[in-house]
């Protein structure tokens, strides 16, 4: 991908940055882009698998901090293996922070995360362009195990610092290999017992704006290449373990079956028929079977719906009745049914005040959307002002190979983030 600044005619990080040399030239977006393409990158589905704590996430972890010391920028790492790349006095409060994650679900696509990484270090880039001076602290930053796709919890790394995850919950976390949170992070050279909330550095923060590819077709359908995110709806994660009596496939009469399968496969198009109804949304995304043979009745099928709902009202009368659904189905079956909530995010009205001043920095021309995906900046709301620029996907497609932006529309984003940057850190 090749960015160029329509307004400069030249890359987006062609100017030396001020405030002291570098360690090396910066990137400029394309080679950014370029370079993080090809970590973690399946070569049979196309997507990306940049699990927490593995070698694809240290690969990637290494790329941040190239970036942050070829631009002058201080590199460290916190107590919950966040990433920060700092401008300024760290300690001296007020921070303008930006930034995203950088790791994927299964078989991701390319703009889920990282487009908001490279587009900070994109805007930082501009703004040494344009000689701006900052007068507040700023920094990037790249959240750990946002996606949640290795222990199935997200935005772990922005929980744990917002003290909405516990130390002893996370150290209860594994993977399907049955790795716990605090030996991957050993194993990846990072203290677990340094884990937990880090109300002392939020309280450093003084606004937090990150940028994301749109993951749905709102902006493509107004017309607009960037947004400014109004709420995140609420969601959440729940499994559902229906237990029932291995057998033989092709001896076992159908009328002697305590089948988990049936049951579970009621559930999910339970799940689908109540979504439909209330104008939410509800997947099964994710299933594992006992024993998972070809001829053997499954023992136990356990299943994890995600769902989410403008309001929390709606949520949590699609998630009853597709838990009364199951149990309905359970009892027919001879099936034992046991119903966990994993993980739970509350609805995030974004902070109007900040909001409505990017707004401004933006010119009133930018367009205010909802979201049912969540992010770091929706955890951190609680603790510190947050905002969120989207930036249009033509398709909508996002957790997919397919997931895709225009070029011209992450120039877009990039400037917008400039200039809201700017607006914020430059006065």
């Amino acid at each position: 991908m090749t960015v160029h600044d329509p307004r400069a005619g030249g890359h987006l990080a062609d100017a030396p940055p001020a405030g002291g040399p570098p360690a090396a030239r910066p990137r400029s977006f394309q080679e950014m882009w370029a370079d993080l393409r090809r970590i973690g990158r399946d070569a049979d589905s196309g997507g990306y698998r940049r699990y927490a704590w593995t070698g694809a996430d240290a690969e990637c972890r290494a790329w941040f901090r190239e970036q942050a010391e070829a631009r002058g920028l201080a590199h460290e790492t916190d107590r919950n293996g966040n990433q920060w790349a700092w401008l300024g006095d760290p300690t001296a409060g007020d921070a303008v922070v930006t930034g995203s994650h950088l790791d994927s679900v299964p078989d991701g696509g390319a703009f889920d995360g990282p487009l908001g990484v490279v587009s900070s270090f994109a805007a930082l880039d501009e703004l040494r362009r344009r000689g701006a001076v900052f007068t507040r602290p700023f920094a990037i930053t790249n959240f750990g195990d946002e996606e949640g796709a290795r222990f199935g919890l997200a935005c772990v790394g922005s929980r744990l610092a917002a003290g909405q995850l516990t130390k002893e919950q996370a150290y209860a976390l594994r993977d399907a290999d049955g790795v716990s949170l605090p030996a991957a992070m050993e194993a990846a050279g990072h203290d677990p017992e340094t884990i937990g909330a880090d109300p002392e550095r939020l309280a450093r923060v003084g606004a937090f704006v990150e940028l994301h590819v749109e993951q749905g077709r709102a902006l493509d359908i107004s017309g607009d290449p960037v947004g400014i995110a109004s709420a995140i709806w609420p969601h959440g994660r729940w499994r559902f373990d229906f237990r029932g009596e291995a057998n033989h496939a092709g001896t076992t009469r159908l009328a002697d079956r305590r089948d988990p399968m049936l049951t579970y496969a009621e559930t999910v198009l339970a799940a689908r028929r109540e979504a439909e109804l209330a104008g939410a949304v509800a997947t099964f995304g994710k299933v594992s079977v006992e024993p998972n043979g070809v001829n053997a009745i499954p023992s136990l099928v356990r299943g994890w719906l995600d769902s989410r709902a403008a309001d929390q009202a709606t949520l949590d009368t699609v998630v009853a009745a597709i838990e009364q659904a199951a149990k309905d189905r359970a009892q027919r079956d001879g099936v034992d049914l046991a119903v966990v909530r994993e993980s739970f995010t509350p609805v995030v009205e974004f902070g109007h005040a900040l909001r409505d001043e990017i707004g401004a920095l933006l010119g009133g021309r930018v367009p205010l959307l909802g979201t049912g995906a969540g992010h770091d900046a929706g955890i951190l709301s609680a603790a510190v002002p947050t905002a969120m620029l989207f930036v249009r996907n033509p398709t909508g497609v996002s957790h997919s190979p397919a997931e895709y932006a225009a070029e011209e529309d992450c120039v877009a984003g990039v400037l917008a983030l400039a200039d809201v940057l700017e607006g914020l850190a430059c006065r």
